[in-house]
């Protein structure tokens, strides 16, 4: 069973001030927009990916957020819990999980696609 983390080019940051965030990526940054839906925008910046997520009220804001595609995330999300790792949030249809590490960085895991 493999556990390999690598990185995304992604980087998501949830703002409940959604229109004035929008227009601090896209007006004042002049970031072009390379992806958009009803609640997510994605921005290049050149080295990175930026995402803009809406949040569903002001208390579920976090910092910038990282991305870890895992082969097997079950497995990798079992791994992290038990070296004190936990879980913010978690949907289970995308499939996606966001931890909090025992030092305060919440990150995201994906499942990986097999190729």
């Amino acid at each position: 069973m493999t556990h390999e983390f690598r990185s995304t080019r992604d980087v998501i940051v949830r703002s409940s001030t959604w229109d004035r965030a929008l227009d601090f990526y896209g007006s004042v940054l002049s970031l072009p927009v390379v992806y958009r839906s009803e609640d997510l925008v994605g921005f290049e910046t050149g080295s990175f990916l930026l995402y803009l997520e809406r949040a569903k009220s002001p208390e579920s804001g976090h910092g910038p957020v990282f991305e870890f595609l895992v082969p097997e995330l079950d497995a990798a999300r079992q791994r992290l819990l038990a070296a004190g790792s936990v879980i913010e949030e978690e949907n289970i249809s995308l499939p996606r999980c966001y931890i909090r590490d025992p030092f305060g960085l919440v990150f995201n895991i994906g499942q990986a696609r097999s190729d």
